[in-house]
């Protein structure tokens, strides 16, 4: 038997649409081809059960040779095969999906799960890299080998095969572009990308293995499996300890810390759906963290693009999702719209609201030891997710500078009695580096105030959200304002100096202040207070603040604008007023520089001058 023919296509010759527009990638050609494999050996399981095929299936698994000096890539499998009558029809009549066939025709006793192709072109993706190709195919039913070969044109020819063994090999000479594909290195690098956790062993080359013979070790070589045809996800929750989905992620990404914890997912209504989410402990730049989870159809690796199916703020979790129910394109590379798309999507975000209000119930201590790994997705959820906000408004923590955690409510009833204003407004404090801000927090815990801590990367978008949300509540940094005037009580304190001295020193202190960002201000504080401290308007810090973080170079790039506070009731406030004019002006600008450097904010040519002056006023004391 022998004949020629040519190949039935739609268009007028599609191997160029083919090898340049159909799949954005080249190397995809490898894991359709070994998809493929995995689908011919999964339809002769699935025969075999059903009755219909008889005998030992013996070893299915699935090899991948290279021939540097044939020029060639072979994919050989040992599953279901094909006939002369069945090449000629799932071969040579392009886009004719012999897993969509399959499907109807055993409809009711096959779920379509582990059945991978669905649109009859991957084969043809070979034609990508090779300038020609050979099918080698003996079915699992009792009739005659045969050959398919093509160069890459529309015309075929198709003969008898001596070959013995039932399956089919492609074998692919690769073309001169594309001599890459026949490094050992390449192909084991796109087999550990997209086939390390298919449903059948893939064989590539061999590797050592030890045995103990009589004693004495001895060095084996064995076939080199290169998948886990068994990844956590596909199986049941109740097999798996805690060590085996630790295992597991460090499969995914090796060399990783572990993680704090997971979700299994499992759903077959109203669409199909497995899948492990890991939490990671989130590190300062969250970008580093994101795009690690990785889409998979019935474990075919797909993408590690998914935020069409994952919500934006859940990309900082790692893992794995797999379902045949997302729609694919035809080279499955990329994510069509499509409802299943919006209902997972919602799914998965329930699930992991319910795992973390789960915890948070009946795990609160474990909880609060991760708050600090986890407290950025939930706020980035919160932030992006209305019906996330609902449901982690219940467990979102606040933590104090002192250690503890409340709920959001929890700290509006722990604040009230002292941090209401005189318009019955909460005044909740706050501070981005308690370490910076100590001399503010220890002031206002004097006041018996509380002060929480923020310090994550979104929190300023976080706060200014919260003060939208909740009613009645204000989010003051520490270092807005004196003490005694963070939170409004309508309460004021008699300045000793006259109006003529206040003046006076006004002028003395505004004279030595940095006036493109500084503002004098003169308030009557407890002589106990510092005579000369450093706030920062809450408005202007904060715009400035958020302006930098959206990339507004302009607002970003403005000088940092301040408050001079002068304590007029200090006695050292009271005393320049009686020193001669050098010695006020030294001893203004030692006090104001003193405020800039409890803040950090002295540097350069100005705390060099600081340091000399300060030698200078010892020595006159001496």
């Amino acid at each position: 038997m022998s004949e020629k023919g040519t190949i039935a296509v739609q268009t007028e010759n599609i191997f160029p649409i083919i090898k340049k527009f159909l799949y954005s990638d080249h190397e995809i050609f490898l894991r359709e081809l070994v998809s493929n494999a995995v689908d011919a050996t999964q339809k002769l399981k699935k025969l075999s059960s059903l009755g219909e095929a008889t005998g030992e299936l013996g070893d299915i698994s699935i090899e991948v040779i290279v021939n540097k000096k044939e020029g060639t890539l072979t994919i050989s499998d040992k599953g279901i095969g094909m006939t002369a009558d069945e090449v000629r029809r799932y071969i040579n009549q392009v886009a004719f999906s012999s897993a969509q066939e399959f499907l109807d025709k055993y409809k009711g006793v096959e779920d379509g799960k582990t059945i991978i192709g669905h649109f009859g072109l991957g084969f043809y993706s070979a034609f990508m890299v090779a300038d020609h190709v050979t099918i080698r195919t003996r079915s699992w039913k009792n009739e005659p080998a045969v050959q398919w070969s093509c160069d890459g044109s529309p015309e075929y020819t198709l003969e008898e095969s001596e070959k013995e063994s039932r399956g089919t090999d492609i074998i692919l000479h690769i073309n001169g572009e594309s001599k890459e594909f026949l490094r050992k290195e390449k192909i084991d690098e796109l087999l550990n990308k997209y086939c390390r956790f298919l449903p059948v062993p893939v064989v590539f080359g061999t590797k050592e293995e030890t045995i103990e013979v009589e004693g004495k070790e001895k060095k084996n070589k064995v076939p080199n499996v290169v998948n886990n045809t068994h990844p956590a996800w596909t199986r049941k929750p109740a097999e798996l300890e805690d060590e085996d989905y630790r295992k597991f992620y460090q499969e995914l990404y090796p060399y990783s810390s572990a993680p704090l914890f997971w979700i299994h997912l499992n759903v077959d209504y109203p669409f199909n759906l497995t899948g492990v989410l890991y939490f990671p402990k989130i590190k300062q730049n969250y970008e580093v963290q994101k795009n690690k989870i990785q889409l998979y159809c019935n474990q075919v690796f797909v993408t590690d693009e998914v935020k069409e199916i994952v919500p934006e703020w859940l990309t900082l979790l790692h893992g794995v999702i797999d379902s045949p129910d997302i729609p694919l394109n035809v080279s499955r590379s990329y994510l069509q719209s499509d409802s299943n798309v919006k209902k997972i999507n919602n799914y998965i975000t329930k699930k992991v609201a319910e795992r973390l209000e789960k915890m948070f119930t009946k795990e609160r201590e474990e909880f609060e030891k991760q708050w600090e790994n986890i407290s950025v997705i939930v706020k980035y959820g919160m932030l992006t997710d209305e019906k996330f906000y609902d449901k982690a408004s219940k467990f979102v923590l606040l933590q104090n500078t002192d250690g503890k955690y409340f709920t959001v409510e929890e700290y509006k009833e722990h604040i009230r009695e002292l941090q209401t204003d005189k318009h019955d407004a909460l005044t909740v404090l706050y501070s981005q580096n308690p370490e910076e801000h100590h001399v503010y927090i220890d002031a206002a815990k004097a006041r018996g105030y509380d002060v929480i801590q923020v310090d994550t990367i979104i929190d300023n978008h976080f706060i200014s959200f919260l003060e939208g949300k909740l009613e009645k509540v204000q989010f003051k940094r520490v270092d807005a304002d004196t003490a005694d005037k963070l939170i409004d009580k309508d309460e004021t304190t008699e300045s000793v100096l006259t109006e003529e001295e206040s003046k006076q020193v006004q002028e003395l202190f505004e004279q030595a202040a940095d006036q493109q960002a500084a503002t004098v201000v003169l308030t009557p504080l407890s002589p106990e207070d510092n005579p000369v401290a450093i706030t920062r308007p809450e408005f202007m810090r904060r715009m400035k603040e958020m302006s930098g973080y959206n990339g507004m170079d302009f607002a970003a790039s403005m000088p940092d604008q301040y408050n001079l506070v002068v304590n007029t009731n200090h006695p050292l406030i009271g005393a320049l007023l009686k020193k001669e004019e050098a010695a006020q002006k030294e001893a203004v600008r030692q006090l104001q520089d003193l405020a800039l450097l409890s803040q950090g904010m002295l540097k350069g040519a100005d705390l060099s001058a600081f340091v000399k002056r300060s030698f200078g006023l010892i020595g006159d004391q001496g």
